[in-house]
């Protein structure tokens, strides 16, 4: 029966349910006494969902603490073997699946490498899908356990009706690839555990403003600087946030050539591929490629000559192609603060973070000195600090998301999407 807003008992019961397990998931353990301010809930609506959640072993007893003059009062807490949930990072050297439960404590991961293949489409694939099971076996999980399988990857992400997940990357070479029907045809999962697929700056957001540096903020940037440049806008109308091309930005006319084709781009300046390439074609000791193809080491190296330990001479050329991206870095922010005008700038990635540490001070200054000084003296500009898995936490929050929004409840089989005839190859080869 629907009432005068059109909502039905069972509406109401799924957001009531979907009240307090977020209460107890983010400021818990909790007693029923705390769920009711918490929740805005009456006392007999806590007990009743309490015991329902109770009863389904979502919500466990986690202790109890004294109350006034009174009985002890019992505590919960979401049980954190409740679900289970994988996430999976496309990234730029490696794809990384890992498996969390409930709480996103990591129970398993697996990593293989994308070099030389890179963006295969065939080899993305296939790396996703053997990851997915090697977690799956190392846990001794079954598939049916999971909540879902996040994936974040490079590019823009469009949701169709009858294609499900569909990936435009033109910087990798992918051009409306359907990565949500490519991965589940002959897929080791069961039809109710869906593929949920986004953008990886956007999964890198969502992980930072739930869990990270942007929690408590109303409006943020989180930007992710790895081998290219993406961040994700997180505002009170997009709160799941919305993945920006800000890699793509102009900040050179007639500059640099981006990997995306076109000059002058972000990216083509700031990101740790470019930034290496203008390191070596400056004269400068990049490592010989036969020694290492890891972007991630390259810029190790690069660091590290730019400010050796002991006695040796800091590399001039690696000083100044680090120094200038530093500068190129905070003109790009200060477009960032301009626009949006944040609270917070959140910088993250394998690259941000390794340059943060020592560049940060240096992007701050640039930053501000080149955005209007009215945003600019509102905004703070902090590392992320969730670490290189930042993605693959943001991907699993994506089926996470899902499980708060049913109020627990399992998910519903998923629709099959047809498989396009130019990669049915794929499930021809899938593991079973």
């Amino acid at each position: 029966m629907a009432g005068r807003n059109g909502r039905t008992v069972r509406d109401l019961r799924r957001a009531n349910r979907t009240a307090v397990l977020q209460r107890l998931y983010f400021d818990g353990p909790l007693s029923r006494f705390e769920l009711g301010p918490a929740t805005g809930l009456s006392s007999g609506s806590v007990s009743n969902v309490v015991a329902d959640l109770v009863g389904d072993g979502l919500v466990e007893e986690a202790g109890s603490v004294d109350s006034d003059g009174g009985r002890p009062r019992t505590l919960l807490r979401v049980a954190p073997g409740s679900g289970h949930l994988i996430g999976v990072d496309v990234g730029e050297t490696r794809v990384r699946v890992e498996l969390f439960d409930l709480t996103l404590t990591e129970l398993a991961r697996a990593e293989r490498p994308l070099t030389p293949q890179r963006y295969d489409v065939e080899v993305v694939v296939g790396h996703i899908r053997d990851g997915i099971a090697e977690v799956l076996g190392a846990a001794d999980l079954e598939p049916g356990r999971l909540l879902g399988a996040g994936v974040g990857v490079p590019g823009i992400v469009e949701h169709t009706p009858d294609r499900g997940a569909v990936v435009h990357g033109q910087t990798i070479g992918w051009d409306a690839v359907p990565l949500e029907a490519l991965l589940r045809a002959g897929s080791p999962l069961p039809d109710t555990v869906p593929y949920l697929i986004d953008n990886g700056a956007k999964t890198l957001g969502q992980a930072e403003m739930w869990f990270g540096a942007g929690r408590g903020a109303r409006t943020a940037v989180v930007v992710l600087f790895g081998s290219g440049v993406g961040a994700s806008l997180v505002t009170p109308d997009v709160e799941q946030g919305r993945a920006v091309e800000w890699g793509h930005l102009t900040v050179r006319v007639r500059g640099r050539r981006c990997r995306c084709g076109a000059l002058g781009c972000l990216e083509a300046y700031a990101g740790a591929e470019s930034l290496l390439a203008r390191w070596r074609e400056a004269g400068g000791r990049v490592p010989p490629a036969g020694a290492t193809d890891d972007e991630e080491t390259a810029l190790t190296a690069m660091l590290a000559a730019a400010r050796p330990a002991g006695q040796d001479a800091a590399d001039p050329v690696a000083l100044a192609v680090l120094e200038e991206t530093a500068e190129y870095l905070g003109a790009g922010l200060s477009d960032l603060i301009n626009l949006f005008q944040p609270e917070r700038i959140i910088v993250g990635g394998w690259a941000g973070l390794q340059l943060g540490t020592r560049f940060l001070p240096a992007v701050r200054r640039h930053a501000r000195s080149y955005a209007l000084r009215h945003p600019a003296g509102k905004v703070t500009i902090d590392l992320g600090r969730l670490g290189p898995d930042a993605v693959t936490v943001g991907a699993a929050i994506l089926p996470l998301a899902g499980f708060f929004a049913r109020g627990g409840r399992r998910p519903e089989p998923v629709p099959e999407y047809p498989l396009p005839a130019w990669r049915t190859a794929l499930s021809e080869r899938a593991p079973r």
